[in-house]
């Protein structure tokens, strides 16, 4: 018999996999339950409805791993780059944000935006510390807007997208 915590994977899996592959209106109770096995009475048990599943998978993926304290400016940068685009990249994929862009499901968006608010303040934390003069806000807007152009304008995000916006804001924050 599977673990509480191995079934909980098995939903969260599903619930993402079907948020990135069909977006949030793909992600029902019924699809779930075809897609990770668990049955439909299980998940009910755990969760009282769609937007429930929804928020625990969701919160999942958008739980910022500490930044090590011994981290220099550009370690901070990198870092910063790497989890303001991972809970797209690992988690919602393009199709869920699109859907969180068009507002095409409400309850998607409401749940989703509220999770990745407390995701974005940890990144703003960072940089705000590190660098007390920069527009944190502005900052993580930019690096999202340039992830998102990039998939826009050549319909995915080449190798090395990270590095080459590292280098290009690097020079205005290792002076700021």
């Amino acid at each position: 018999m599977a673990s509480r915590t191995e079934v909980d994977s098995k939903i969260a899996a599903a619930t993402l996999e079907l948020l990135r592959t069909r977006g949030p209106r793909g992600v029902t109770v019924e699809a779930v339950t075809a897609r990770s096995g668990v049955a439909k009475t299980t998940i009910y048990r755990r969760y009282s409805d769609r937007r429930d599943m929804l928020a625990a998978a969701l919160s999942s993926i958008t739980t910022t791993p500490a930044l090590d304290a011994h981290a220099d400016p550009q370690d901070r940068l990198r870092w910063v780059i790497d989890h303001a685009v991972d809970a797209v990249e690992s988690g919602i994929g393009f199709g869920g944000f699109a859907a969180l862009l068009t507002d095409e499901d409400a309850e998607f968006t409401d749940v989703f935006r509220r999770i990745l608010a407390e995701q974005r303040a940890t990144l703003e934390s960072v940089v705000t510390q590190t660098w007390p003069a920069v527009d944190a806000v502005t900052l993580i807007d930019a690096l999202v807007g340039a992830y998102t152009a990039e998939r826009a304008r050549t319909g995915a995000v080449a190798d090395g997208w990270q590095e080459r916006f590292f280098t290009v804001f690097w020079p205005a924050l290792g002076s700021a």
